[in-house]
């Protein structure tokens, strides 16, 4: 078989790599959008959010955010004992479970 050889990125798409490479050092929460806003603004040309977003998705950049955190394990209740073991379940609806760490309590 035969394959055609990639032709690589543009010497416009490698000058915006460099830009969004700065601006990310200096903006690290900044996503493709906001890169898109910067970029636009720095540049004065027509540039598509979804190029930005390609572009940074081949430099391995991303948005650095903090990220939900919907159980802090040993938190200030401590960790409650397991009241199921040694308990011998036999019959449907004995036992129910839920999972409501998600809902804030104060």
């Amino acid at each position: 078989m035969v394959y055609y050889q990639l032709s690589g990125e543009s010497a416009e798409n490698l000058q915006l790599m460099e830009k969004i490479d700065r601006l990310h050092l200096d903006d690290p929460s900044a996503g493709s959008r906001r890169m898109y806003k910067y970029l636009r603004r720095s540049t004065g040309k027509k540039i598509g959010r979804e190029r930005v977003r390609r572009l940074m998705r081949v430099m391995g950049v991303e948005a650095v955010y903090p990220r939900k955190r919907t159980t802090i394990p040993g938190g200030p209740s401590g960790i409650f004992p397991y009241r199921l073991r040694g308990l011998d379940i036999n019959r449907p609806n004995q036992v129910m479970c839920a999972d409501i760490t998600y809902i804030p309590m104060r």
